[in-house]
């Protein structure tokens, strides 16, 4: 896939300019540089990986397409962190995991985890391969069916599928939306 695919992916939520995101678990950014395409360049995004090789790689490759200017310093934030544990961070307008929640068995703990970083009635993009039986690289995937049973007990409200892309790796990428439920219980 290329920058055009994985804005493809992500476009169709119609995102609201600007406001306060996370892409947890960016890796080297391929999705953290299509959000930011689309949020435009007001928007504040914190991305989060354990591996800051790859999030060096990200910061260039930010400025390489956007450009360093005193508008883009500091609209981006680099964190080495595990986005599954207890982290110092504001609450966010919107979260997106992108090729991150495969790594976890216990999707509806981790799920429910990120939901506690979203301000109310705030939005969480998944984009995720549509099998539920992965492989040693991907070894916990989840299709959007089961996206769709998983998200209520999680405590957001249904997903809305976004988009599909075939993937020669495992059949398909699939995006999907869903907004933090104010009337779910915290964990």
């Amino acid at each position: 896939m290329n920058h055009q695919d994985h804005v493809n992916l992500l476009q169709p939520a119609n995102l609201p300019l600007g406001g306060l995101w996370a892409d947890f678990g960016a890796g080297s950014g391929a999705f953290t540089l299509a959000l930011r395409e689309l949020i435009g360049p007001e928007a504040e995004i914190y991305a989060l990986d354990r591996d800051r090789s790859r999030l060096s790689k990200l910061g260039r490759a930010y400025r390489s397409r956007f450009g360093s200017s005193p508008i883009s310093e500091g609209r981006l934030h680099l964190i080495q962190a595990d986005f599954t544990q207890a982290l110092d961070l504001p609450m966010f307008d919107g979260i997106l995991m992108a090729n991150s929640l495969h790594y976890y068995k216990d999707k509806e703990r981790i799920l429910r985890h990120v939901r506690s970083f979203l301000k109310q009635d705030s939005l969480f993009l998944l984009v995720e391969y549509n099998v539920d039986s992965g492989n040693p690289w991907v070894p916990h995937p989840l299709s959007f069916e089961t996206f769709r049973v998983l998200a209520p007990r999680a405590g957001f409200g249904p997903p809305e599928l976004l988009a599909t892309v075939p993937s020669s790796f495992l059949r398909q990428f699939y995006s999907a939306i869903a907004r933090k439920r104010e009337d779910a219980p915290s964990f």
